[in-house]
């Protein structure tokens, strides 16, 4: 029996059209909802396990203690599917390791090379991969990482978030939608937050619209923006058609990425490096520093047309090659 395994709701969307996927062909498994979201309790089915996360003075700490020595998450479990890079990917990961079940690993080989950048992803999914018996990257790219790595299974799959775009109609108009909420940048949220609304004042034929992170070390600040629409946190499917429409999109996300160039919208990655190399230059500019937003929006305010360049995180089949592997193996 494979276990998939999700607790945020980034893991959540990438691991459902796996998840509708194999309801579709009949194929068995169970689900192991982590806990980080609670949100996610509105789920389109209930999951077999679900884990309450103990306090702890340290998060990261209590999402890890709490998943270990939980025996009876893999009773009857053969294969342990784990999605990304959150802490709770890996604890997962190392708890079915010290059980001897293989562990699939979804989005795999994503790479930085700085453990503390993005913090802790860069440490998790390295550390995933290290236990993996099976990699299912999102790009060539990725799986060249992983063979320099020395690890074996490997194969291409595509990003399974471009699954859930393959009907969405796509259209422009002068919104840039601002998402700002990476752990490592919460020590510098109120600098970007306050170049954003500089942008906003500077160019009020755009729509700056920013929905809020729910994290309340972002949501104190939102007072720093009074010249931007600030909006309470999106659903999925609302988020993905205001990226469809917008003109350009400025984020520390790394799905958005993907999703961004899918929809062959330009994007402001602000992050001092990203995972996501292969659309740069192309789909996306890397902003390290806030002072470098002006310069960056008056590039992307250009209107320059994308139409005709090849997203290259996947074709939005992502999950019927999942399946189709997991069938043969």
């Amino acid at each position: 029996m494979l276990l998939i395994t999700y607790g945020t709701r980034p893991e959540y969307i990438k691991v459902l059209p796996v998840i509708e996927e194999m309801k579709k062909r009949g194929m068995l498994y169970k689900t192991f909802f982590t806990g980080q979201h609670t949100d996610l309790l509105g789920l389109a089915e209930k999951p077999s396990h679900i884990l309450s996360i103990s306090d702890g003075p340290n998060r990261l700490d209590s999402i890890v203690q709490s998943i270990l020595n939980k025996e009876e998450i893999f009773d009857d479990i053969t294969n342990v599917m784990v999605q990304g890079d959150t802490s709770s990917a890996f604890a997962t990961a190392l708890a079915a390791f010290h059980r001897r079940i293989p562990v699939s690993h979804l989005e795999a080989g994503l790479r930085t090379y700085d453990k503390y950048s993005p913090y802790p992803e860069e440490f998790n999914r390295a550390a995933i991969s290290a236990l993996a018996e099976i990699h299912l990257c999102p790009t060539h790219t990725a799986a060249k990482n992983l063979k320099k790595e020395g690890r074996k299974n490997i194969f291409v799959v595509g990003n399974t978030v471009l699954d859930h775009l393959n009907d969405v109609k796509v259209s422009t108009s002068n919104k840039v939608i601002v998402t700002l909420h990476r752990r490592e940048k919460l020590d510098q949220i109120q600098i970007w937050f306050e170049a954003v609304n500089n942008l906003a004042q500077k160019h009020k034929h755009l729509d700056f619209i920013l929905p809020i992170h729910p994290n309340p070390e972002v949501k104190k600040h939102a007072n720093l923006l009074p010249d931007v629409r600030v909006v309470d946190p999106m659903g999925h499917a609302d988020f993905i058609r205001e990226l469809a429409s917008c003109a350009f999109i400025i984020t520390d996300s790394g799905g958005v990425q993907e999703e961004a160039a899918f929809l062959k919208k330009p994007c402001i990655v602000c992050r001092d490096f990203t995972e996501r190399v292969e659309g740069l230059d192309t789909f996306s500019l890397l902003c390290k520093e806030p002072r470098q937003l002006q310069g960056l929006v008056e590039h992307w305010a250009t209107k320059v047309d994308l139409s005709d360049k090849k997203c290259p995180y996947g074709n939005g089949q992502a999950s019927q090659y999942i399946c189709n592997l997991i069938n043969k193996i």
